[in-house]
């Protein structure tokens, strides 16, 4: 199976192998549950001024400013508390923007908590990148899933009847 990673799965990799596998099976999470419908109204009813919304070929960026010569990728997120994962999807994005030969500095936005995180690039972070897109290719192409795992995030993901039944 060939597929492209995207920065969902990206996002989830750092939560869950488990959910990747699922992710990349084309297993939908429940789309009415509470989470991920919050998750989408904060999306869609933030930063309003912004860009948003941009495609560019498996990725689809939250938000872009261009401000004088510097270009800025915003992720909108609910909370703070998977702020690693949200990091390492936003982290992607730079990654494929820098593959196309654009040059651009990130940002989290946690607009129910009024906080911000800037992202950079390093070296160091895009070899951590790479690392994780090749676990992650390697991870879907299993036949099965990674055995069930009970984490925190389990109580408020969208797989968990899925995983718990």
């Amino acid at each position: 199976m060939e597929f492209e990673v995207t920065g969902a799965l990206m996002q989830s990799y750092t939560i869950c192998k488990r959910q990747v596998w699922l992710m990349a099976h084309q297993l939908v999470p429940d789309q009415e549950h509470p989470y991920i419908e919050i998750g989408r109204l904060i999306d869609e009813n933030s930063y309003q001024r912004d860009r948003k919304k941009i495609h560019f070929e498996n990725v689809v960026l939250d938000l872009v400013r261009i401000e004088k010569d510097n270009i800025l990728i915003g992720e909108v997120k609910k909370s703070s508390k998977a702020a690693e994962s949200a990091k390492m999807q936003l982290l992607f994005y730079l990654y494929k923007l820098k593959q196309s030969g654009i040059s651009a500095k990130g940002q989290l936005f946690f607009p129910e908590e009024r906080k911000r995180e800037i992202v950079e690039l390093t070296p160091e972070l895009e070899d951590k990148i790479i690392e994780a897109i090749n676990e992650i290719k390697e991870i879907a192409l299993h036949e099965l899933p990674p055995a069930f795992l009970k984490i925190p995030y389990c109580k408020n993901c969208g797989y968990k009847e899925f995983c718990m039944s």
